[in-house]
């Protein structure tokens, strides 16, 4: 079991929470944590879930929170809709309404998506990857950063492939892809160690988390800077 710290008496909403792999991020660098899901998620492990619209969530309380994270679901703009998958299924683009309920809180907040097309849609503020924090998983995810700011991590390089199969042939490799049922792609366990996610063992869940490292990382930053800055931030 993870070991949480005193928390820091800031409050962060954590949008299209999912799981929680964002939230047990803030939870480990100090933060209170409510996380809110059209979904239901009895495995959810902040401090508070709320069931319901994130969009609208955020327009009628985000103003409550210190920050705000927003994961926005990408599949409107995934390759998989936009080639194989092409005309099967209609996704909601929900990048800009999110962006527009965040701005109008005035709260600072973070939106983060998969580099890709939906990256278009955003200002990339900060990238992270899993090479960043020493573990078993690329997964890089790009950052728009609202009313606030923090040093991009030095983007090291990455020490080999993504084990699995490619065209019938099975590679080695140091880090696991976390997407998706085929392909040798690893075990749950495997999984959950390469991401830093205990509390789940459900496949889906786990592949649609980012690290919980790469919000402590940001949490970290930004209540650093709140506590420099006597409750504020710089922009």
């Amino acid at each position: 079991m993870i070991q949480l710290p005193v928390p820091n008496g800031l409050r962060v909403l954590a949008a299209f929470c999912g799981v929680g792999g964002c939230t047990r991020g803030y939870q480990l660098a100090g933060f209170h944590v409510t996380g809110v899901d059209i979904a239901p998620q009895p495995r959810y492990c902040g401090d508070e879930f709320v069931q319901g619209d994130a969009v609208e969530y955020i327009r009628a309380h985000g103003h409550e929170f210190d920050l705000i994270h927003a994961g926005p679901p990408c599949q409107h703009d995934c390759t998989l809709t936009a080639g194989t998958n092409a005309g099967k299924f209609q996704y909601p683009d929900l990048m800009a309404p999110t962006r527009e309920a965040l701005a109008a809180t005035g709260r600072p907040y973070v939106i983060e998506n998969p580099p890709g097309r939906a990256a278009k849609k955003m200002r990339v503020d900060l990238t992270l990857c899993g090479e960043m924090f020493g573990l078993a998983v690329i997964r890089h995810r790009n950052f728009e950063l609202g009313g606030w700011t923090m040093p991009q991590p030095q983007h090291l390089k990455h020490r080999g492939r993504v084990a699995g199969m490619r065209h019938g042939v099975w590679y080695q490799g140091p880090y696991f892809a976390v997407y998706g049922d085929g392909g040798g792609k690893g075990t749950v366990q495997q999984w959950q160690q390469a991401m830093g996610i205990d509390w789940t063992d459900v496949r889906k869940e786990i592949a649609e988390a980012i690290p919980p490292a790469y919000a402590e990382a940001i949490g970290s930053s930004f209540a650093a800077q709140f506590a420099r800055h006597d409750g504020e931030v710089a922009a």
